[in-house]
């Protein structure tokens, strides 16, 4: 699998409004885009720090995977993902390596990325996304 860098960190948090100020008044980072993900039931902001993106995930339903993760371990690191230029190989390389995927596809993400995540229980307890740019 060839991974290009780390494209974000998602962190998720119950309102991304409470969280702002934190983000752009503390540690100084702006916010440059805000969307609603709605097949994910979420709301996404982002902050650029050098190549990496932070995202910060507010759940827009209890249904979402977001709400039920803020549920059971309270707010925080949610993901990792990682950049790849060949999503769909990424995926087969690694179901072909024993890794368990949450999306056997790609699918359409936020910034119009298209992503799909590999499953924790394969990966270190660590929700891991891999991404590819169109």
């Amino acid at each position: 699998m060839e991974l290009t860098h780390i494209e974000h960190i998602g962190i998720a948090v119950k309102s991304i409004e409470e969280q702002l100020p934190y983000y752009e008044g503390v540690l100084g980072l702006k916010c440059y885009n805000i969307e609603t993900v709605e097949d994910q039931k979420v709301k996404t902001a982002f902050f650029q720090i050098g190549q990496t993106k932070i995202e910060l995930l507010e759940p827009t339903s209890e249904e979402s995977t977001v709400a039920k993760f803020i549920e059971k371990r309270g707010e925080g690191v949610h993901h990792i993902a990682f950049a790849t230029n060949n999503l769909t190989e990424a995926l087969q390389q690694a179901e072909e390596k024993g890794v368990r995927l949450i999306d056997s596809k790609p699918r359409a993400g936020a910034e119009g990325l298209n992503i799909a995540f590999l499953h924790p229980k394969s990966t270190g307890s660590v929700l891991t996304e891999l991404c590819e740019h169109p």
